[in-house]
């Protein structure tokens, strides 16, 4: 069956029944006619509203800007604006809106009144509020942090050195001494060197800070694989490691100088370390685009590793996964970190006897 209404009573269904805020406002900015839900937003009557004019409820930090938008309406600069601002409640509270503003004019092109769409946005200021107080709390304790650990690593560092000192000079001295010949004083030397070794790993994780913007540029990801296996061509070439760039050269990403070294250079010396001692050690490195990202695999055939044993544990810090003397289990943690201060993922595939293959996605440069 049909449904007939006059125009009159449709715009009075749509003004009354919309779930957002709507009103017609006046010239001077008095509230000709108002709907519930900004009775709702407000707490005014209507009868209370239409004996006022918006600018005598609306924060005087915010009225500016309103006025402004309004005369450029006025002036035909733009046909319509929407901000944000605050009106003071009918019991004294800030109540946050956004403000949708049209105006109407009449068949000469004279303005007759306002059209005003209003929504409480009061819920999300204040979780924009909590959120940026959390923010601000997290930084101030991650500056804290960050000075702790410095102080922390300078100081342990000056006492593993004295230490270090003190034994050296214990050992010239009376180098022919029974104390300086017992398992006990090679233990101490052992747990000196031990020490310096861990004060050293903690000074590189206190140095993963939050980066400048400023320092990340664009970068050429050939380029600096290139550099990277140069400077292990001595190492490579002793244990006959063939080491591919197949890196496109038009590759560029957005990263920091010293951290790509970092990364590239990690991936490099973990390949050579663990490579397989029956056969030659081979490392490829290739990239690719995937939507914002270039992906830089390094892929070798060395030892791999027990993905179902450790594959949870794998960018973990002191966690290693072969009887290398050399194996400290700091360096992939760091480089993980690295990648992910830079925006980047990490991927890791690994079979043990066979080979691990590293997929490092870094930002594309633009």
């Amino acid at each position: 069956m049909a449904i007939s209404f006059s125009r009159h009573k449709l715009f009075e269904n749509i003004f009354n029944y919309a779930m957002g805020g709507l009103a017609i406002v006046g010239m001077r900015g008095e509230w000709i006619k108002v709907n519930d839900s900004i009775v709702k937003y407000l707490g005014y009557s209507k009868e209370e509203l239409y004996e006022k004019t918006f600018q005598d409820i609306t924060h005087k930090d915010d009225l500016y800007k309103d006025l402004g938008a309004m005369r450029a309406l006025l002036r035909d600069d733009i046909s319509n604006y929407t901000i944000e601002k605050r009106y003071f409640h009918q019991n004294g509270s800030i109540v946050w809106v956004r403000l949708s503003v049209s105006l109407v004019r009449d068949d000469n092109g004279n303005p007759e009144y306002f059209i005003s769409e209003i929504h409480d946005v009061s819920q999300q200021k204040s979780d924009q509020e909590e959120l940026k107080i959390l923010l601000d709390l997290s930084k101030e304790q991650n500056n804290r942090l960050s000075n702790f650990a410095d102080i922390v690593t300078h100081n342990l560092r000056t006492h593993s050195s004295n230490l270090e000192t003190l034994v050296g000079f214990i050992a010239e001295e009376e180098a022919t001494s029974t104390a300086c010949k017992s398992e006990n004083f090679e233990y101490l030397k052992e747990s000196i060197k031990n020490l310096n070794d861990t004060v050293s790993h903690l000074s590189e994780v206190a140095k993963i800070k939050s980066m400048n913007k400023e320092e990340v540029k664009p970068l050429n990801l050939h380029e600096y694989c290139s550099k990277a296996i140069y400077n292990v061509s001595g190492l490579a070439k002793n244990i006959k490691c063939k080491i591919a760039n197949n890196v496109n050269p038009k590759h560029e990403v957005m990263a920091i100088p010293a951290f790509l070294d970092s990364i590239i250079l990690n991936f490099l010396t973990n390949a050579l370390k663990y490579r397989a001692s029956d056969r030659l050690a081979e490392v490829f490195l290739f990239s690719e685009v995937s939507e914002d990202f270039v992906v830089i695999t390094f892929k070798d055939n060395g030892l791999g590793i027990d993905m179902k044993t450790h594959g949870d544990d794998i960018f973990k810090m002191y966690k290693t996964f072969h009887k290398h003397k050399d194996a400290r289990g700091v360096g992939l943690f760091i480089t993980k970190n690295h990648i992910e201060s830079l925006g980047g993922r990490i991927d890791v595939k690994s079979e043990l006897g066979k080979g691990t293959e590293f997929s490092v996605s870094l930002r594309k440069a633009v």
